[in-house]
């Protein structure tokens, strides 16, 4: 159980919405990112590590999140205000710079941040998705393929309504299956159970047809753990995370301008052997040499799923420190 007493909940209003952020320690600022479908509290681990060790660690409920506004717009949640919001976050907390750190959405946050405004990202960090730039390719177009006969979950997520019927039908039962299929534990049990890909959707079927549950749950994920996760999206609901995925043309459309033109800031990736992003990404992170040339590190953990500051949170708090000190 990690003591998180000590955080500071604050809220700053930025670019015309709430934006709800947790803060620790005193000294360079560290901004954390979280991905789908988590919050600030997917850093409960790094949080007291980065504090500790002199950082000041400020993890944001990304807009559409916890006690973060959620717009209606399906573009309010375009890769663009993302960024904004993280700019508009340092200068906030009185900040001229910061090195930001995202996990699962929250690294192609993190990425597109270091690119677009390297003047106030000076590295980055991105956990379980490498850097990918836009590419020639329509990301619907290329997502569609990946389904084949099936569908891709990134499309089964696009038409507005039809997840959101899935998961809030029964949202704890909903997470449980997500956070535990998609983590280490999960992909070994759901290959001795014979069942398919859980990021492919038969035709007519949902995405949790594929999802497994543990008899008891991991170390790294408490009953409290779960109950925390829940109550923030009985809340808040999934329409505006799930509108991150709605904007993946959107944000092809408008991140293009910049093309193949590499990050200039030091960097870090982290990913795990058994995760999906990680593992789809193989490509992009093959061409690290030319689209993160300042790139210090890049680890993949051996048998780490999808959650991978959770799951391994010692390994990559080490990671984390080693490459700030290095800054």
């Amino acid at each position: 159980m990690v003591d998180l007493s000590a955080l500071r909940h604050r809220t700053e209003h930025v670019n015309g919405i709430e934006l709800h952020a947790v803060e620790l320690g005193e000294g360079p600022l560290v901004l954390l990112v979280h991905g789908f479908p988590e919050s600030w509290y997917s850093w409960r681990y790094q949080l007291p590590a980065l504090a500790e060790a002199g950082y000041r660690a400020v993890a944001i409920d990304v807009r559409g999140y916890g006690g973060s506004s959620a717009p209606e717009a399906i573009e309010d949640y375009r890769m663009l205000r993302h960024v904004a919001d993280n700019v508009a976050v340092v200068e906030a907390l009185g900040e001229d710079s910061a090195v930001v750190v995202g996990h699962d959405w929250g690294a192609p946050i993190a990425w597109a941040s270091a690119q677009l405004r390297p003047d106030v990202f000076r590295a980055v960090a991105g956990l379980s998705v490498p850097f990918s730039p836009a590419g020639p390719t329509r990301p619907t177009d290329a997502f569609a393929a990946m389904g084949g006969d099936e569908e891709f979950y990134i499309s089964y997520f696009q038409e507005p309504g039809r997840a959101e019927a899935e998961i809030e039908a029964d949202v704890r039962d909903w997470l449980l299956g997500m956070y535990f299929t998609a983590s280490g534990e999960g992909v070994r049990a759901a290959k001795e159970a014979g069942l398919g890909p859980s990021a492919l959707i038969a035709p007519g079927g949902r995405m949790q047809d594929r999802f497994v549950r543990p008899d008891e749950l991991p170390a790294w994920l408490t009953e409290d753990d779960l109950d925390f996760y829940v109550g923030e999206f009985e809340r808040s609901g999934f329409s505006g995370p799930l509108n991150r995925y709605r904007n993946v043309d959107r944000d092809w459309e408008d991140l293009s301008v910049w093309g193949y033109h590499p990050i200039q800031v030091p960097a870090l990736f982290v990913g795990g052997s058994l995760d999906g992003p990680t593992r789809w990404g193989s490509r992009s992170i093959d061409r690290f040499d030319r689209t993160l040339p300042r790139l210090t590190r890049s680890e993949i953990l051996p048998g780490c799923g999808h959650w991978v500051q959770q799951e391994r949170p010692d390994e990559v708090n080490a990671l984390l420190l080693e490459f700030l000190r290095g800054l």
